[in-house]
């Protein structure tokens, strides 16, 4: 069996982190956790209970997250794909893999945002040092397990679903991409684009959307923003299962990279044109 944790990691200790867990025996993948904070996965573990709170920030504790991820799975993690700049050495600017995938992708508007020693700092170098210390290296040129890895959503979405450019799907920025949209429309139409994304992530791991269910379309904005880190997450650890079957390539060097699958490569694999 193998298993991979995807981790939409904020950059203040104050924003809940999305988390998902998915496994496979046979290449045959399934979702088998999504929540919306660290402390939602660790209650899954701990009481067998999927968790309906509002979801609160914390800190990374990688042993339990690995321990929680491992009892739920029925076997030990294998990747750790985080949303978050990580590095070998302190992160203080842009790193060349940010540049490299800003360059790949800027055209598209998946650009990277610009990292420094304040954000996030100390907590990715925390989390990185935390999962080293798990043996969970950073990978950055090969792929190895047990191992960590940087991901980005937003051109892994790109590339899954073969879009023009980056999707519309954060709840907080609606405004910006439908300014002249009413709230009713411009929610509509955000719900619209996480059903597609939903059901293209259904395909890549059969029974997803199972797990992803959307909230009610008059949620509050907190129930949303819960959702979108969820599926963040999930996005994660479905770019850990790129890496593990080969389908996704670094961009970087050897001190820091980032993970993007490649749809050739999908669709090499999967016998698709």
């Amino acid at each position: 069996m193998t298993t991979i944790l995807g981790i939409d990691a904020a950059w203040t200790a104050t924003q809940p982190s999305g988390v998902a867990v998915v496994s496979s025996t046979a290449c045959n993948w399934r979702l088998i956790f999504a929540g919306s904070s660290y402390r939602h996965l660790l209650a899954q573990a701990e009481e067998d209970l999927i968790s309906t709170s509002r979801p609160s920030g914390s800190v990374a504790e990688a042993a339990a997250l690995l321990a929680a991820a491992g009892k739920i799975a029925g076997a030990p993690v294998d990747l750790v794909a985080v949303d978050m700049p990580l590095s070998l050495q302190p992160i203080t600017a842009r790193r060349v893999s940010d540049n490299l995938v800003s360059a790949a992708y800027g055209a598209r508007h998946c650009s990277t945002h610009t990292p420094s020693a304040i954000r996030p700092g100390k907590i990715s170098d925390d989390l990185r040092g935390g999962f080293g210390h798990c043996g969970y290296g950073l990978l950055t040129k090969e792929v190895g397990v047990p191992g960590l890895l940087e991901v980005y959503p937003h051109p892994a979405l790109v590339e899954l679903m073969r879009a023009e450019k980056r999707l519309p799907y954060k709840q907080g920025k609606t405004r910006n991409y439908w300014p002249t949209e009413n709230p009713a429309d411009r929610r509509n139409k955000l719900f619209e684009t996480w059903r597609a994304i939903v059901a293209c992530l259904d395909q890549e791991i059969p029974g997803a959307s199972n797990v992803l269910r959307l909230p009610p379309l008059a949620a509050p904005s907190w129930q949303l923003k819960a959702f979108e880190d969820m599926l963040d997450a999930v996005i994660c650890a479905w770019v850990g299962i790129c890496v593990f079957e080969g389908t996704a390539v670094p961009f970087g060097d050897e001190t820091s990279a980032i993970w993007i699958p490649r749809s050739e490569l999908l669709a090499s694999q999967r016998g698709r044109p």
